[in-house]
């Protein structure tokens, strides 16, 4: 299928732009090209309902077994449980909880009967299964409902069948079905046998709610895993166990990209609690970013009896590395290269209309502003990690990854086994934001199993998860812009410098800028022209992928411009927004000017944008379009003579269609903005030749709890279908914070972190 580029974010990675693609295509067809699937006698009885997007239309996957699962899949069983089944992956963004919500409002169950319970990895039953690119929630929307309502119709059936009524004059409620009329009602436990012995009813024959008769979504519930996450019950990666289960560590190069010349592995060996230590070869590219790619870096693997163990081998460690082939890079000298670059045109032009030139010559006012923000680690709280057990001829993987299906396809083709030798667990993660998108970790544990024969856990340290990471990648924006007599903006042009491989003019994973990045896609005059760096540095997709840094950037000048222009940030911002339209007729998840408007009015007004503030205290305004959610944030930040900074409140407006979890997105918002803030205050990633200088978090200052501002989130809950929101709230925070410094002390930021400028919080 050829992909419209129109209906896929232009930030998200490649290999996801296929699945946003498909998922539009699916939207638009209809749904009675999709079969539905009834199936009886599992265990435990009752009635299971499941359909399947599948990945051929009109065709469905279904399995009889203790437990069935598709995209979509209810389970009632005798004592009045209802199961249902997530099939993405949580990393602490919610879908465990949304997705059955959505299901469950559908079924019109009552949400305490619902268990919920984490799918297998299967592509034929569920197509895609990622978390990444706030796409859980959108590309699922409909087909869960779809699912939900099926189920309800069906036991609304059996309960018409029952009483010998019309099906029209039942009603559902908690898990019940009900007859007013006859004063009646019958639980979902009850109805399941019967249900099972009719017929599905055709999709188009269901009726789906409309956002009035929710009783579910859009409340505030508690994450489903919350309990046992502070019981300590053994969710995640780094808290398996297996019987005869050894463990181990990888050692790779400081230099990226070095290889194993040789090591101490005889005195490795002798250590007390040492059971193995073997050089691993590199296999397929690691530092370029791909999930489904076999990646391992050359390096040393230690095994031993436990964790601890394999650490204090891993410090007496002593390899002689073979730099030949290794990064060099030195972050310094791209600075000073790209200085140099910024003051010559763009060697390619990625966006030329209107007479950008004229413009400029017509113009009463202009800015200009040249602006730095550097490489970023996603420091996820639990570092890499992954239990593997080869058993000859097929491997069982235990895995906290964002893309499971992609870690089997890496492992197969690693091991050189056929797919369905590989079955992965899939876990919860400790943190993503991304960096759970790579298999490195999966394929570094695969390749150690191989050889050890038993279950391994290999652990990472938190020093390799920030020294071998996929990292954001920096990048520098020289910036211009003109304003004419009347005070508005008419034109922009925007130099982009950013990275390549050495040969390449094509950016890295993640270090792409739209061509219709705003504000160029509302000014009759833009220009946006791109110049290329070369660099063995490995980055890949990081929270918000590029917005995450181009909205400090953009919306930052944009601040410029309007005090360039004498005006009024608010009503800058919203005469360049203009007239009421989308940017991309007939697509959904384009920006659309209105909605824009709509929430950068909304946090200026309960923020109490335009009051009296004291002096050394300032209010900081920015909006962002990102993965099809339009945010605006306003930071009240103060500044004390020593350039420290305190943010006391930061007001979020969204909106990002209907909201399926008021907690889950809450705090989604919540945790993007305190992300944003820490990310723009203090951390940075440098390296000079080839070798990064940050290794742990006493030189990469995350925010601390007690640094953190109030922060309330406003919601417009339009009809529009839902966006993700794990990563739109991210990149508005920087700006905003800029903003709000230069209102309260008249100093431009132009580089992130804002530690580069003096400034602490």
């Amino acid at each position: 299928m050829s992909i419209d580029r129109t209906d896929v974010d232009p930030y998200v990675p490649e290999f996801m732009q296929k699945q946003q693609a498909e998922a539009v295509d699916a939207r638009s067809t209809a749904f009675n090209r999709r079969d539905f699937i009834k199936l009886t006698g599992v265990a435990g009885g009752g009635l299971v309902i499941g359909f399947s997007l599948g990945v051929t239309p009109g065709k469905a996957q279904a399995q009889v077994s203790g437990t069935f699962v598709a995209n979509a899949y209810v389970q009632i069983v005798p004592d009045g449980s209802i199961v249902l089944f997530s099939k993405n992956p949580e990393v602490g963004q919610g879908v465990k909880t949304a997705m059955p919500m959505i299901v469950a409002e559908e079924l019109d169950a009552n949400w305490d009967d619902v268990r919920v319970e984490q799918a297998e990895i299967s592509f034929e039953k569920y197509g895609a299964q990622v978390a990444g690119g706030s796409t859980s929630i959108p590309t699922n929307w409909d087909p869960l409902r779809q699912a939900g309502a099926t189920a309800r119709a069906m036991l609304v059936a059996a309960a018409s069948a029952e009483w010998g009524v019309p099906a029209a004059q039942l009603r559902t409620e908690n898990s019940y079905v009900i007859h007013d009329a006859g004063n009646r009602r019958l639980r979902y436990a009850e109805l399941a046998n019967r249900a099972a012995s009719l017929p599905v009813p055709s999709p188009d024959s269901v009726t789906l709610k409309a956002r009035s008769e929710y009783r579910l979504l859009g409340k505030r519930i508690t994450g489903v895993d919350n309990e046992k996450i502070v019981t300590g019950q053994p969710l995640f990666g780094i808290d398996q166990k297996l019987p005869n289960m050894v463990y181990a560590t990888f050692a790779k190069a400081p230099q990226i990209g070095a290889r194993v010349a040789s090591a101490n592995l005889d005195a490795i060996k002798e250590m007390r609690g040492i059971k193995d230590a073997f050089i691993v070869e590199q296999n397929g590219t690691p530092i370029e970013f791909g999930p489904a790619a076999p990646a391992v870096l050359s390096g040393v693997a230690i095994v031993a009896d436990s964790t601890w163990s394999a650490f204090q081998a891993h410090s007496q460690l002593q390899v002689e590395w073979d730099v030949s082939s290794a990064a060099t890079d030195s972050w310094s000298e791209h600075m000073a290269a790209a200085r140099a670059l910024s003051a010559r045109a763009g060697t390619e032009k990625l966006t030329d209309k209107g007479n950008v030139d004229r413009a400029f010559e017509q113009a009463s006012a202009s800015a200009e502003g040249f602006y730095t923000y550097q490489f970023a680690s996603h420091a996820d709280l639990e570092p890499q990690n992954c239990t593997a057990w080869f058993k000859g001829d097929s491997i069982e993987i235990w895995a906290p990854t964002q893309t499971p299906q992609a870690a089997v396809q890496a492992v197969a083709a690693l091991l050189n086994l056929p797919t369905e030798k590989v079955t992965l667990h899939q876990l919860r993660g400790g943190g993503g934001f991304g960096r759970r998108l790579a298999n490195d970790s999966v394929c570094e544990a695969a390749a150690i199993a191989k050889q050890v024969g038993v279950p391994v856990k290999a652990q990472w340290k938190r020093e390799d998860d920030m020294a071998f990471d996929y990292y954001r990648p920096g990048g520098f924006h020289s910036f211009k812009a003109s304003i004419d007599d009347s005070g508005k903006l008419s034109a922009w042009d925007d130099h982009f410098i950013t990275f390549a491989r050495e040969g390449s003019t094509s950016p890295v994973s993640a270090a792409n800028l739209s061509p219709q990045e705003f504000p160029a896609n509302v000014l009759d005059n833009a220009r946006i022209s791109q110049s290329v760096l070369a660099s063995g540095i490995p980055t890949g997709p990081w929270r918000a992928p590029g917005s995450n840094a181009i909205a400090f950037a953009v919306q930052s000048f944009m601040h410029e411009c309007s005090v360039a222009a004498k005006r009024d940030h608010l009503e800058f911002l919203l005469e360049v927004m203009g007239d009421p339209r989308w940017l991309e007729p007939g697509n959904s998840r384009s920006l659309n000017t209105e909605r824009a408007a709509n929430v950068i009015k909304l946090a200026a007004e309960q923020a109490g944008w335009g009051r009296n503030m004291p002096r050394g205290r300032g209010l900081g305004l920015a909006f962002h379009f990102s993965h099809a959610g339009h945010i605006a944030e306003v930071i009240d930040a103060s500044v004390d003579e020593n350039r420290k900074v305190t943010v006391h409140h930061v007001t979020v407006a969204a909106d990002i269609g209907p909201v399926v979890n008021l907690s889950g997105a809450e705090n989604q918002c919540q945790g993007s903005v305190i992300d944003g803030i820490s990310t723009a205050m203090g951390l940075e990633i440098t390296f000079e030749n080839g070798r990064v200088e940050q290794s742990n978090f006493d030189r990469y200052p995350i925010l601390r709890i007690n640094q953190a501002p109030s922060i309330d989130v406003h919601f417009l809950q339009s009809d529009y279908s839902p966006t993700g929101i794990g990563e739109p709230a991210f990149p508005p925070a920087a700006p905003a914070l800029c903003n709000a410094i230069f209102a309260a002390t008249g100093h431009r930021v132009r580089s992130m972190p804002l530690s580069k400028e003096g400034f602490s919080i």
